[in-house]
This record gives C-alpha cells, structure tokens and sequence, in this order.
C-alpha cells in the first residue's frame, strides 16, 4: 500500500520499482543499544533517530522512502555496561555499505544515512563513501543530526549545560526522549556525571574537541552518563527534536538538487 510517509518494508516489489524511479532520497536511520545512565532506556540512539526519520519522512512524504533502522552498531567501548550489542567495526561498515548498494541495485540513486551513535559516524561516512565508489551514478551521503551550523545553533540556544553538559546521556538525549515519550523517562534516578580527565583540546559534548580519544567507557564514568541529564525538559527536547527534523528534510532535499556523479577520463585542462 502507498502510505505517508513511504515505508520501504511496507512495498510491494512493483511499488519499489515505482519509488525508486520517482528520484527519492532513501532515508537510512543508523543507531545502537547501548547503556544511558540509570534513567534512560538503551534504546535512546536509536528511539531518537528513528523519530527524527520518520518525522522528516513525514514532512517530506513526496521525495523519501524511509528504511528501517539499523539497530546495532560498533560499540565495544561501552561492553562494561549491561546491555549493548556490538557489531565490529568491519562488519557493521559492510552491512551499512550492503544496505546501500542493494538499494542502488533496485534503482535508488540518492540516499541519505541519517546516524545517532558517535562512534558508528567514521564507518557511516565509510560505508556511504563505498556505495559511491561501488555503483557509479549513485550518491550517498552521512549525517549526524543537529550538527549543522543551524542544529548546533539550536543545540546551542536551547541547552543550559557548560561545555560537556551534552554529552551522553545528557541534557540534550534526555530532553529529546522526554519530547518522544516521557513515560519512558525516569528524571527521579538521573544523574549529572562529568568525566576528570578533559584537556584543552580532548573533551566531549555535542560538538567535540579537536583531539580524539575513546577508552572504555567505564574509565572515566560510573553512571554511563555524561553531561547533565538533571538540566532535561521535554519542551527543550520539542525544540530541539523540531530542528532535527528540519535539518534532515534540508538535506533530502540539498541531496535532490545535486547532480548524480558521473566518470569522466583524466584531463589537464577542466
């Protein structure tokens, strides 16, 4: 049945012939199962981005088919923590790359991975970079939600933290799945924990530091959180929920008005 937003897994075989000869961007949420503090559910990455898809989906019903989310991700970091499911980090890259290049097969020439979890991010951007290389004439793209100019202008207006108070777990995670489902919620057992060992240039909140590093997540917090989940409402997680959205309906439609790539032999002069 045609439903808005288009379903992927809802299709029949004609109608996916028909949609991807209708130039739409294939939405491909990326998450993980993994530890969020004692008050959230570990399925925060993925409950969030699911949503944000689909929302965007709905908002741009006529130029996406959104797929089903991959769940597990790379994540070994985090294996102290009861709860996640770590995939390594090759075979999750193939897996994502397989998604990519089996839809190219059926006639899909835009898609868009759209990832929650930081650490699948590299290998997202990995595996979208080889469905470009493996079936020329297609485009495939990565993105992290609300890390635009304009999400991290809203991540910035909307959040009360300092810096690392969005990291994990956070306020912003928390306030998001509060907007989702607060039910699901437990404010009463969350707790703001910050790692001891930030430098100069090797810290974490939404945006980074320049120095990258990742031990094991249970060396340098107790909780599994980091940030400041206490600071979390759900009308800041609408606010910033909204932005997402609106970001990725952008770059559906960015996606839409660039040029499939397309060989062209060596030359000296362009």
């Amino acid at each position: 049945m045609w439903t808005r937003p288009l379903l992927y897994e809802r299709l029949t075989w004609p109608e996916v012939r028909r949609a991807a000869g209708e130039d739409r961007v294939a939405l491909i949420p990326v998450a993980t199962l993994e530890d969020h503090g004692p008050h959230l559910p570990i399925d925060c990455d993925l409950r969030i981005t699911s949503e944000i898809c689909r929302r965007a989906a709905e908002a741009a019903p006529e130029e996406t088919v959104l797929l089903p989310a991959i769940p597990h991700g790379y994540d070994p970091h985090h294996m102290d923590f009861p709860g996640p499911i770590t995939i390594g980090w090759d075979t999750f890259t193939r897996y994502c790359t397989d998604v990519g290049t089996s839809l190219a097969h059926h006639g899909f020439t835009r898609m868009l991975y759209v990832n929650g979890h930081g650490s699948n991010q590299n290998l997202v951007e990995t595996a979208a970079r080889l469905v470009n290389v493996e079936r020329p004439g297609v485009l495939a793209a990565a993105c992290f939600y609300l890390s635009s100019p304009e999400g991290l202008a809203a991540v910035q207006e909307v959040g009360d933290s300092e810096r690392g108070g969005m990291g994990h777990a956070c306020e912003l995670e928390t306030s998001i799945y509060m907007a989702i489902d607060p039910d699901a919620v437990d404010m009463s057992r969350a707790v703001d924990e910050r790692p001891p060992n930030e430098t100069e240039h090797a810290w974490m909140d939404w945006s980074d530091g320049s120095l990258k590093c990742m031990p094991w997540w249970s060396s340098f917090s107790a909780t599994g959180v980091h940030g400041r989940p206490t600071l979390a409402t759900a009308e800041k997680g609408k606010a910033l929920l909204d932005a997402a959205v609106g970001e990725i309906v952008g770059y559906v439609r960015e996606l839409r008005t660039m040029p499939l790539p397309r060989r062209q032999e060596p030359r000296e002069t362009p």
